[in-house]
């Protein structure tokens, strides 16, 4: 998953590829459970037996991935708003789109899209849905922090083309960013992208071997059936949430006469049978979800009882009039210093351990983002001059992509200029920003894609919420140079680093959340055409431009609560539109609004988090890397303010570790097939459950509070 937490989440233990961490020099496969090793590195070799693949991009292809991407896409906004965590169309594409174009191909006419179908133009289909997938992190973290801050208009219906157009200003610099990054860190360094190497061996297992047909049947059977499930639950059980989604089990105790225990009620350790996070937790493993679950249990077990007990944080009676019960998750920010709530004070902690673990990992690799940086340039300066700067100054790469099937300079080079221009023109007119601070965003967000590359290749994990704030803490630092006005100097803050969020965000690959980098992984693979790839990605992310955008208005339509802190409780917690908000308000206030226990709460546990990172570069072998605390997905379980996902993915995650150690070839079948069809078919239920409260038909209104506390609705 990206760090999905697009935040910064997800885990070392990638259950996808299931690998040991590798040293800077190491070209080895990758160990799996069992002791099986599986190629990593090397393209894989030709299928005797398959027709030669003329086409691979195609009509037909880009039009289903488009499709394919944006149910991910919707399905992204709504899991972001809800955890921080997005999820790319890497594996939903792979096979989904073989489930779609495999019979088209062979039951229509040539003339109308039929023909062979390989695994080459499958490449094209599961990359083109995962661009379209994209760009849903600017709408779960710096957009609706802005609103809450009154940054905008009064709601986002107000501003949908600027909401448009800054996307655009988004969708295309990442695709051009990663063709020169491609030679160092797939063909120099061969870093994993396990999430690249997991969709090149699933398209693999879908088209080549004596059982690839009868396998590809049975992938896309548990594909169709955990995606329709999932769907079906998130939409029949918001007419009977108490019953068939959360079960409030603490509640039910109090009401059978244990009188303190709704105090675990109040704290938000409820169960919720949701197939989106149980499936997440199948796929990041046990280091990301036993992590998070720590650190939930850590913030709102110990931490945020003993903060309350002490007069350090304060709640307010909860609405459901139940004796004992609390509400500890408002973010009333009427006196934040002096009389701040729990989720408040936490959220400071947890912010900074994102911060810290971040860029710590970053630090510990300095070597390799340096190497990439001057290649980059080399190649730059060889283009410019003429001069062979590459064979002359640094280790010649040999590329295996024949050259007609290379990304021309013209093209990603055409590419990235234009999109420098409108993103100039736009932030200019639109947003009165500056044109120079609009570049150096930009100059900062290509800086910042070698640290997401080396941190996603190497652990599967993206900070690409914590990078943002990075920029935030540069750009605030600018606007108060320039004496801004607080107001000013948020929205400056919170412009430039979502810029920079939004242009790494296609740079990179997240745990379950392939870009760019991760799909010409497995292009490499594959020995796919890596143009037709990124002419795919072109395509899909133009989709994602008003894909991501208007779910985004449909969802802040129906639970306006997602834009407006007056609200005291919502559907939506927005872990990372908390910590996106803090530090806007945090380095633009003249005052530094964070209460001190909170403060140095926060330094603890940072220098804990720098630490455990590097212990686990310098001390720790990294057969034991697993057994490393994770504190991106700790720093996570503060932010967020209940504690059902973590809950969710602990139970997914376990799941899978024994059903991979028991029966690995059954895993290794359904495995990968039912979690993406929980991940996705869950969002486009929650796309449903949307439209419905807009229509005023929603469980709000014709649902039964059965098994809810205080017989109040709780879907």
């Amino acid at each position: 998953m990206k760090e999905k937490y697009s935040s910064s989440a997800a885990g070392d233990d990638i259950s996808t590829v299931e690998r040991n961490s590798q040293d800077d020099n190491s070209n080895s496969g990758e160990s799996v459970s069992g002791g099986r090793f599986i190629n990593t590195d090397d393209p894989f070799p030709l299928d005797p037996n398959a027709p030669l693949e003329e086409r691979q991009l195609t009509i037909r292809a880009l039009l289903v991935g488009c499709l394919l991407g944006a149910v991910i896409s919707a399905s992204n906004v709504y899991l972001g708003l809800k955890t921080g965590w997005t999820f790319g169309a890497s594996l939903f594409g792979s096979i989904f789109g073989f489930s779609i174009l495999k019979p088209f191909s062979t039951a229509a006419p040539r003339w109308l899209g039929g023909g062979y179908f390989g695994p080459k133009e499958n490449n094209v289909c599961q990359s083109t849905a995962s661009a379209a997938g994209s760009l849903g992190l600017l709408f779960t973290s710096g957009f609706p922090a802005a609103y809450q801050l009154g940054l905008l208009s009064a709601s986002p219906r107000d501003d949908i083309g600027r909401l448009f157009t800054f996307t655009i200003c988004c969708a295309f610099f990442g695709l051009a960013f990663s063709i020169p990054l491609r030679k160092f860190y797939i063909l120099k360094l061969k870093l994993v992208f396990p999430s690249g190497v997991a969709a090149a061996y699933t398209i693999r297992s879908l088209h080549v071997g004596k059982t690839a047909a009868a396998d590809a049947k049975k992938k896309t059977k548990a594909l169709l059936i955990s995606f329709c499930f999932a769907i079906t639950l998130r939409v029949v059980s918001e007419y009977a949430p108490g019953l068939l989604w959360d079960w409030h089990i603490f509640y039910a105790l109090n009401r059978l006469g244990w009188q303190y225990i709704i105090a675990a009620e109040s704290w938000g350790w409820i169960w919720e049978w949701t197939p989106a996070f149980i499936g997440a937790g199948m796929l990041t493993g046990i280091n990301s979800s036993y992590s998070f679950l720590g650190g939930s249990f850590l913030a709102w077990a110990i931490i945020g009882p003993v903060i309350v007990h002490t007069g350090k944080a304060f709640g307010i009676p909860a609405v459901t009039s139940i004796p004992g019960q609390m509400n500890y998750v408002s973010m009333s920010l009427t006196d934040p210093v002096n009389h701040p709530s729990p989720r408040y004070w936490l959220v400071w902690p947890g912010t900074l351990m994102l911060l810290c673990t971040s860029f710590t990992e970053v630090a510990c690799n300095w070597k390799s983002i340096y190497s990439a940086a001057r290649i980059a340039i080399g190649a730059l300066t060889e283009r410019l001059h003429g001069a062979s700067y590459e064979k002359n100054n640094v280790e010649e790469i040999v590329d295996p992509v024949p050259p007609e099937d290379r990304v021309p300079f013209l093209l990603w080079g055409g590419v990235l200029v234009a999109s420098i221009v409108v993103t100039c023109i736009v932030m200019g007119v639109q947003y009165g920003q500056n044109v120079g601070i609009t570049i150096l965003a930009i100059v900062f967000a290509f800086l910042f894609s070698f640290i997401g590359c080396e941190s996603a290749g190497r652990t599967n994990i993206n900070p690409v919420t914590s990078i943002g704030n990075a920029s935030q803490l540069i750009f605030g630092g600018i606007g108060k140079g320039q004496g801004y006005s607080v107001k000013r100097g948020e929205l400056l803050n919170s412009l430039s680093g979502m810029l920079a969020l939004g242009i790494r965000s296609q740079t990179l690959i997240c745990d379950v959340a392939a870009d760019m980098i991760g799909d010409l992984k497995t292009t490499h693979l594959l020995g796919a055409s890596p143009k037709a790839v990124f002419c795919g990605q072109l395509t899909g992310a133009i989709v994602s431009i008003f894909m991501a955008a208007g779910v985004y208005v449909v969802f802040s339509t129906a639970y306006p609560c997602i834009n407006d802190l007056s609200y005291t409780t919502c559907s939506f917690p927005t872990p990372d539109v908390q910590s996106w908000r803090a530090v806007a308000v945090a380095v633009s206030s003249s005052t530094l609004p964070i209460p001190p226990s909170s403060g140095y709460t926060a330094i603890g546990l940072g220098i804990a988090a720098v630490i455990s990172v590097v212990a686990k570069h310098t001390v720790v072998p990294p057969k034991y890397h697993i057994w490393v605390p994770n504190f991106n997905a700790i720093g996570i379980g503060f932010i967020m303010n209940i504690c059902t996902y973590p809950m969710a993915m602990f139970f997914g995650s376990t799941i899978a570790f024994f059903w991979r150690r028991m029966f690995f070839n059954h895993y290794e079948m359904y495995c990968f097939a039912i979690a993406a069809g929980f991940i996705a078919g869950e969002g486009l239920g929650g796309i449903v459950n949307a439209v419905l409260t807009i229509a005023g038909i929603s469980g709000a209104v014709y649902g039964t509070t059965v098994g809810c506390p205080g017989g109040l609705y709780c879907g």
